[in-house]
């Protein structure tokens, strides 16, 4: 991961801070990539910003007592306009290695490291464009900044793992019919701010960005997002998002997944209801022992209430999650395994250093199909994002 990551780096640099003429005649190769990132962060049209997610917690998980410090999330983007209309992006992120040699060690890895080009506006879609590498998935990008509440944990389909918010492939996108107001998007969300929704689709390897493709299939996912009534019900949104494709193993193992989404959004609180179904998962490991993908469904809701005039917001959600066997297992009589029934309750409040940083104090709660307790733990979480 490391070379990738800086010869990404590297082009990244070389094409932004390095003038056409120059790559024939005066680049030395002695130049350092030292001083070549010095010259590419002190350069016009380059904009660098990070997001951190620093953490305590303490709980219980499973029969397992835990109590530790740590840091969830260490990103430093790195933005840079290559010709006009066209940017590249190179993400970063520090996480704690957690199995292997090297568990407990900080490790480098990349979130995301692609190139995007503005597409001309035409018809309905305003700002369209595309995006090629290691790039966003089409449905937790946008879901993230309705929930801005990572920091305390995955969002629903991660949490469940379904998949993750980054993968390999391409992508189209756009806002749909212009912007909402400059007051919107200043008072209540700048996030995909299309005046009646937005869309994305794209085509990806389909096992996250930390994992190495295994087949030749490539996933097709999307996500539709509707605003019906922008004068009226600024905040009201409508959204699908879906995929068609295999799990990310050898055999042949389909992962399908259906996604309804309500979100309102106003100055003073959020509201979010999810309902999913779904066949397997991106990765391919949630099967029968003869090799049949899970059947699963679920159910999500997130509400924020934010005080007026106090920095302070009150959060809870509460996930359901079911795991059926496949018509095709019950057909043949296997042996029925275990069964993931997930129920989860969170519960927090948020003190706000700035629109985008915060300071949270959560407490978390699961339990099985039985009620037996699975995770009980308060978390005291920091994100700090510039």
């Amino acid at each position: 991961m490391r070379p990738l990551l800086i010869s990404c780096m590297a082009m990244l640099v070389m094409s932004t801070t390095v003038p056409a003429y120059t790559l024939t005649s005066s680049v030395s190769p002695a130049d350092s990539l030292e001083s070549r990132l010095m010259e590419l962060l002190g350069s016009n049209g380059v904009e660098v910003s990070g997001q951190f997610f620093i953490a305590f917690e303490t709980g219980q998980n499973g029969d397992a007592a835990f109590s530790d410090f740590f840091i969830n999330r260490g990103y430093i983007n790195v933005k840079a306009d290559l010709l006009p209309g066209i940017s590249g992006r190179i993400t970063p992120d520090i996480s704690v290695d957690r199995d292997g040699d090297g568990e407990g060690d900080l490790e480098l890895r990349l979130k995301y490291c692609y190139v995007n080009a503005d597409l001309p506006e035409f018809a309905f879609f305003s700002k369209p464009d595309v995006s090629f590498g290691l790039i966003a998935r089409p449905w937790l990008a946008f879901e993230q900044k309705v929930n801005r509440y990572r920091v305390q944990g995955h969002m629903f389909v991660e949490s469940i793992d379904i998949m993750n918010s980054a993968d390999f492939g391409a992508s189209a996108s756009s806002l749909l019919g212009g912007e909402m107001p400059d007051q919107y998007k200043k008072r209540v969300s700048s996030g995909y701010p299309g005046r009646y929704g937005s869309v994305s689709v794209g085509v990806f390897n389909g096992g996250g960005y930390h994992a190495i493709e295994r087949n030749i299939n490539k996933t097709l996912e999307g996500r539709l997002t509707l605003r019906p009534l922008p004068d009226i019900i600024p905040g009201l949104q409508f959204s699908y998002s879906g995929s068609y494709g295999k799990g990310n193993v050898q055999e042949d193992v389909d992962w399908t997944m259906h996604l309804g989404f309500l979100s309102f959004e106003h100055e003073y609180a959020v509201f979010t209801a999810t309902l999913y179904n779904g066949v397997g998962n991106s990765k391919g490991s949630d099967l029968t022992e003869d090799g049949y993908p899970m059947d699963m469904k679920g159910t999500s809701f997130f509400l924020e209430l934010k005080p007026t005039g106090y920095p302070i917001s009150l959060i809870g959600r509460y996930d359901n999650a079911e795991e059926m066997l496949p018509e095709q297992s019950m057909h043949f009589g296997t042996h029925i395994p275990d069964l993931m029934n997930d129920e989860r309750i969170i519960a927090g409040v948020a003190y706000h250093l700035t629109r985008k940083s915060k300071l949270l104090l959560d407490y978390e709660r699961a339990k099985d199909h039985s009620g037996a307790i699975t995770y009980d733990a308060v978390h005291f979480n920091v994100e700090y994002t510039f």
